[in-house]
């Protein structure tokens, strides 16, 4: 595909996160961009404003007239689009160009180097940090992200400069096969999304072929100790990194308190000393590391690491203070599987020792839920307190049986509360909280500025 050739693009899952750096990367090329999401969201009016033409109903009618010819239009859509949606169906009998966001992604970015940062979790914070890294630097870069990053107002950064991309690389589906990294990172590869890949085995699997797509020349820098046999070509790299003593980058000398973590960068030639994290939970640092040993490798000065790591203002929903006072704190964080939900109810509890945490979760897919029901009742039961929401279904039908009750009854801590979306306002307005940390990947995140309002009064 030769991106200048197109003349129209049109977005079947306009609102998807990845979707909206697309489209905003085809907007500023210049092209026609139009496209269908199922809801109204914050993301689809910033691209309405921008020029995107989007709809919300599945109806071929609606397609803009210039986007209805196959000689010069491609549709891209996203894998959470069911196949028998209407326009998709539409376009697949016309012959159009229809391609996976992915398979657009990994076209752009075979025009540069990329950057690609995997994992089940830490993905969206540690890419974040690196663009962020190198983008204040004089190395510069591009980026496609899965947060908007809130120094930028975007999930979307581009360069006149540099050929340098930091690529936030999705297994769902397998999409980050679709990428030929000049250096990768990977996070984690604890099991997720069986209802594709089947087995943890079949996941694992997955990571160990995305190790094999990186460019001779480049290198990966993976966290110390996951548990995959790499597939590196001959002449590629290899780092390991974790957020203490050990790895070839790590940190040192960690210190937290009065709002703040400190710590101490270790590279195999250089230490920085007193790095402080914009974003001040534990579960940063190791993030941190990750992304300071890629703008290191790429050029960044030790001066301008430490600046870009103090200034790193975060992505939203991830750790994300919505109200921040004496007595009231409330944190929005897209944490949906048990280990990231683990990580962040710990990082608070660090950060506020000893006032009351109250958790609002909202669980994501049925899938997700009945696989890991264990697993998510044990994470938090480590809250004080919990409401717990019903599941957000997503992409996915009902499974029989399964529904919140399952983890619920599993949760050992006395306060725990089960709940509809239309219930939480009043129920938190009648509770005496302190601090609140709201959970989910689903539209919890439609919740938080109701639940703030309250929160402040």
């Amino acid at each position: 595909m030769d991106i200048s050739d197109i003349k129209a693009v049109y977005f079947i899952g306009a609102g998807g996160i990845g979707m909206s750096a697309l489209m905003r990367y085809f907007l500023s090329k210049g092209k026609p961009v139009a496209g269908y999401d199922k809801t109204p969201s914050e993301l689809t009016e910033r691209l309405s404003s921008a020029g995107a033409g989007i709809h919300y109903t599945d109806d071929v009618a609606l397609i803009p007239a210039g986007f209805r010819s196959p000689a010069h239009t491609l549709v891209v859509y996203t894998p959470a689009v069911p196949e028998l949606h209407t326009e998709l169906a539409w376009f697949r009998s016309h012959n159009f160009e229809i391609m996976k966001r992915a398979q657009v992604l990994g076209e752009i970015t075979k025009l540069s180097r990329g950057l690609c940062v995997a994992g089940t979790h830490g993905k969206t914070t540690t890419s974040s940090m690196t663009a962020h890294l190198l983008k204040q630097s004089h190395v510069d870069c591009n980026a496609f992200l899965g947060g908007v990053l809130k120094n930028y107002n975007s999930n979307l950064m581009l360069s006149d400069t540099s050929d340098l991309t930091v690529i936030e690389a999705d297994e769902y589906d397998r999409s980050f096969h679709q990428l030929t990294p000049y250096m990768a990172v990977i996070t984690s590869v604890d099991p997720d999304h069986l209802d594709i890949y089947g087995t943890p085995e079949a996941y694992r699997e997955s990571f160990e072929y995305f190790t094999s797509l990186i460019r001779p020349g480049g290198c990966l820098i993976m966290k110390n100790g996951l548990p995959i046999n790499l597939r590196l070509k001959p002449g590629t790299g290899l780092y390991t990194y974790s957020g203490k003593d050990e790895g070839d980058f790590h940190a040192e000398n960690i210190r937290t308190g009065n709002g703040e973590v400190l710590f101490d960068f270790v590279a195999p030639d250089v230490c920085i000393n007193d790095v402080r994290l914009g974003v001040p939970v534990r579960v940063n640092i190791e993030n941190g590391v990750a992304a300071m040993a890629v703008a290191l490798l790429n050029g960044a000065t030790v001066e301008e690491i430490k600046q870009g790591m103090s200034s790193f203002e975060g992505a939203e929903r991830r750790f994300d203070f919505c109200l921040k006072k004496d007595n009231i704190v409330l944190i929005d964080d897209y944490a949906h599987h048990p280990a990231e939900l683990r990580e962040s109810i710990l990082s608070v509890k660090e950060l506020y020792a000893g006032r009351k945490i109250t958790g609002v979760f909202q669980p994501h897919l049925y899938s997700r839920t009945r696989d890991f029901a264990d697993e998510f009742a044990a994470s938090l039961s480590l809250l004080d307190e919990l409401i717990l929401l019903d599941i957000y279904p997503a992409r996915e039908e009902p499974l029989p049986g399964v529904t919140s009750q399952i983890i619920f009854d599993k949760v050992t801590i006395p306060g725990k509360t089960l709940c509809t979306k239309e219930q939480l306002p009043a129920l938190m307005s009648a509770g005496a909280c302190e601090v609140v940390l709201m959970l989910g990947a689903g539209d919890i995140d439609r919740l938080v500025e109701p639940v703030r309002q309250l929160l402040d009064r």
